[in-house]
């Protein structure tokens, strides 16, 4: 599991680690079932608090993406990845409506948009 961190991102640390689990999840990089770190190495392995990690694994079982069963260990649950990605693509054309509305508002034409998606896409980093 490779989770790359920003001190210059705008995403508090926990927030980057959680997202870079899901889009690993999502994208098949790590398989239902499979074992993550504990809390203790992933803070250790990352040079991070103990109390980041358990912020970003807590959040991720409420999500429901990980289970933690006590004695062994913290697993990918099983989920339905189709079910996942249909959530994010409902949650990308909600915002994509609010950019319509926004560029609308300002006048702004679609390669304006464009141009904008790839400066921020290029200055990201999770």
């Amino acid at each position: 599991m490779d989770i790359l961190l920003s001190n210059t991102s705008g995403l508090p640390i926990y927030e980057q680690i959680t997202i870079q689990i899901k889009s690993q999840i999502i994208n098949g990089d790590l398989d239902e079932g499979a074992l993550l770190p504990s809390i203790r190495n992933l803070a250790k392995d990352l040079r991070i608090s103990v109390i980041t990690t358990k912020r970003a694994y807590d959040e991720l079982e409420r999500e429901g993406y990980i289970n933690t069963i006590p004695g062994k260990g913290t697993f990918i649950a099983a989920r339905n990845i189709e079910i996942i990605k249909e959530e994010y693509l409902r949650n990308i054309e909600e915002h994509l409506r609010q950019v319509v509305q926004l560029a609308d508002f300002c006048s702004l034409g679609e390669e304006d948009i464009v141009m904008m998606y790839r400066l921020v896409r290029e200055g990201e980093t999770y």
